[in-house]
């Protein structure tokens, strides 16, 4: 897998490219000279957690017949404090699905992404972050 990055202004701006062309615009916050036209590299890493497991769920529940017309992932990050380089510490991944679904399906979809198939979450959790998750269905909390 390859990926390039071409700088785009005087200060933190990047494009980045991946092997089939699709791009994604990076850059860095104001507070440190960035412009805030990109996506933060830590928040890509939260992003790519979502998008990875997405695609995990969403293909066991079509094996499984179930029928998802709607999937939406909020994720809440906690990096370290005081410490260079600041990793991320607790991540909380919610999954909101709709649609004809088992909840009891939804919910180990989710379980098997998240604690087997998911290689974002595993990278980060091989860096000391603890990820934790839910699941709701049709926006009823599965337990």
């Amino acid at each position: 897998m390859k990926v390039t990055l071409t700088r785009l202004d005087d200060a933190f701006h990047f494009a980045a490219r991946g092997e089939g062309g699709v791009s994604m615009h990076f850059d860095a916050s104001p507070d440190i000279g960035g412009h805030g036209l990109g996506v933060r590299p830590m928040q890509a890493l939260l992003m790519a957690v979502g998008s990875c497991s997405a695609i995990d769920v969403l293909l066991i529940l079509k094996k499984q017949r179930q029928r998802v017309t709607s999937c939406q992932i909020e994720i809440d990050g906690a990096r370290q404090q005081g410490q260079e380089p600041s990793l991320w510490e607790r991540v909380h991944v919610i999954f909101e699905l709709e649609g004809e679904i088992a909840p009891e399906k939804a919910q180990r979809a989710v379980q098997l992404s998240m604690e087997k198939y998911c290689s974002v979450s595993k990278t980060l959790e091989c860096a000391g972050a603890t990820i934790t998750w839910g699941v709701r269905v049709n926006g009823q909390p599965v337990i």
